[in-house]
């Protein structure tokens, strides 16, 4: 079969197209760079930058009126020798953490399974049951809770129907941290919303097979539900975990650390040393000390990932 001969205009159209293929000057690194320009560089300047600042703070006394003046480790000998509040904030940091992040996890669970059904109308329970995460960290959320808990808040107001005397649940140390916790697994969406992605991965034929063999509902949950999730349940950890340590807004306008510290967190206590007191230089230590603080638990976990969760790709649990 005879072909036609390449005419001057064939040639001239090939050329002009190759400009806009991924051949020629498009194959340059810079098309990359220049494409990815805006997220580089907010990232050069509005993160990297800040921290290298931050780094240098750290060993300087710098109190934003006058010049940064270094004085090596002595921020952190303060810190770790004389502090008894960042001590007191670290541990109820710690408890918050340790209390907050299972009743998150399990709660988020346990709707994600409800919520995994196949009913005429569920894209609105699961719309609806989403909205508090959206909401629940703003100001206009925690002036709410602050109301719904104090002394003439709606707990007491529905506790007295059945004759039982409320107390001041934020005014008390021993109630004022459970109801930051409460507020804080309330706000479950977010979490829920990957669990319930990771379910609908799960091949239904294990469930079918199991029931054949007569396993009930509860052995299902924690022998093939819980197993194929579990790389999921570890990425929720690690988000939630992470967030946790830096639990600040809730804290700051319903409590503001009190009644006697106990709900003074770790954050809110930089926040006072760097914006009320001015101790940038303080501040900076404490914050880098934060970093490798949620840097070691976040090591912890995926150390203690290896007994617990299972990846399908490598045949079973991880080696």
């Amino acid at each position: 079969m005879r072909t036609q001969p390449t005419t001057n205009a064939n040639k001239q159209a090939q050329k002009r197209f190759s400009a806009f293929n991924w051949k020629g000057r498009w194959e340059s690194p810079v098309a990359g760079y220049l494409f990815i320009s805006p997220w580089l560089l907010g990232f050069l300047l509005l993160t990297l930058w800040p921290m290298i600042r931050s780094v240098y703070y750290s060993f300087t006394k710098f109190t934003l009126l006058d010049a940064p003046d270094w004085i090596g480790l002595r921020n952190y000998e303060r810190i770790f020798a004389d502090d008894e509040t960042f001590r007191q904030s670290l541990t109820v940091t710690l408890m918050f953490v340790v209390i907050s992040v299972p009743i998150k996890l399990v709660t988020a669970l346990l709707v994600a399974m409800l919520l995994n059904k196949n009913i005429k109308g569920i894209s609105i329970y699961r719309t609806f049951i989403y909205l508090p995460s959206l909401i629940g960290s703003s100001i206009a959320v925690a002036v709410l809770w602050k109301n719904i808990f104090g002394i003439d808040g709606f707990i007491n107001k529905f506790l007295s129907i059945f004759g039982i005397e409320g107390i001041s649940w934020i005014s008390s140390p021993g109630t004022a941290l459970g109801t930051l916790i409460i507020l804080v697994a309330w706000q479950f969406g977010s979490s829920m919303v990957i669990f319930l992605a990771g379910l609908k991965q799960i091949p239904s034929e294990l469930y079918e097979a199991s029931s054949v063999d007569g396993a009930s509902k509860l052995r299902q949950f924690f022998n093939i539900t819980l197993p194929m999730l579990s790389p999921v349940l570890l990425f929720n950890l690690v988000l939630q975990t992470i967030g946790s340590f830096q639990m600040f807004t809730q804290a700051f306008i319903i409590t503001k650390g009190g009644p006697i510290n106990s709900t003074y967190m770790y954050a809110l206590y930089l926040y006072e040393r760097a914006f009320a007191r001015y101790d940038m230089g303080y501040a900076s230590a404490l914050a880098w000390i934060l970093l490798v603080i949620i840097g070691i638990a976040t090591a912890l976990i995926f150390a203690s990932s290896r007994y617990w969760v299972f990846y399908e790709t490598e045949g079973g649990r991880k080696k």
